[in-house]
């Protein structure tokens, strides 16, 4: 009896693992007819919101009239942009930021003594944010004309950005998608068998690029904002069984 039990359990044992064995090669098989592809949606487009910063600075002894002439270069370069077609929702002035300027005292033999007081310095930023692009960059180009007007204005190179952005990357997502299964399916025919479910789908980096430019994508993605016309772009992996 009890030979004939430990002979019943060694059959059984037979038995599962051939079962699991054979198992195990169906699955390893199946993993095996599968089709990993990469698709690119791309695009070309325009940039719709330019935004454009620069500074002026005043220097005195005298902290007051330092104020007093940054406020007087302030109204006459607000009158100027507000000319030029500038709205008040489009320009802001930033908060003055102050220092003082000084420089190191030496003896005549070179040894430092402390440092002199040559006045104060105030600087005031601005910003322009405007869906008007052409007007601002033709103003951005001809701000030295307020040379002409006593006042040294540094202007700073516009940045260009789309306020678009959320469904251009919805259409680029959909465009490497279709290329991705179009690939994904001349590979199945090629091979002899048909494409089968998805099994998995994996979005790449968004990147944005100036148009015809030698910019390299990044692994942490691109976005440019010194060309106004851009090309936006994308990976889609897809994985599929093959039948």
């Amino acid at each position: 009896m009890k030979k004939s039990l430990t002979a019943i359990i060694f059959g059984l044992s037979i038995v599962i693992s051939s079962y699991l064995l054979g198992n195990s090669i169906v699955n390893r098989n199946k993993t095996d007819g599968t089709i990993s592809v990469t698709g690119l949606g791309k695009a070309d487009f325009t940039s719709d919101l330019i935004v454009w910063e620069g500074s002026f600075s005043k220097e005195s002894s005298n902290l007051q009239q330092a104020y007093a002439d940054l406020e007087n270069d302030k109204k006459v370069i607000s009158e100027y942009l507000l000319s030029k077609g500038i709205t008040d929702k489009e320009l802001v002035f930033n908060a003055v930021r102050s220092r003082k300027n000084t420089r190191g005292k030496y003896t005549g033999d070179g040894k430092y003594i402390g440092e002199e007081f040559l006045g104060y310095v105030l600087t005031q930023t601005l910003q322009i944010d405007s869906k008007n692009v052409e007007k601002v960059e033709k103003i951005s180009r001809e701000v030295t004309e307020l040379l002409n007007k006593g006042i040294q204005f540094y202007s700073q190179e516009p940045r260009y950005y789309y306020t678009q952005l959320a469904d251009l990357k919805i259409e680029m997502i959909s465009k490497a998608t279709a290329d991705a299964k179009t690939r994904a399916e001349k590979i199945a025919e090629n091979s002899g068998g048909t494409l089968g479910n998805l099994i998995s789908a994996k979005m790449g980096i968004f990147q944005i690029t100036g148009q015809n430019s030698n910019e390299d994508h990044s692994w942490g993605g691109t976005y440019n904002t010194s060309s106004k016309e851009k090309t936006a772009s994308i990976t889609m992996k897809l994985d599929y069984e093959v039948d």
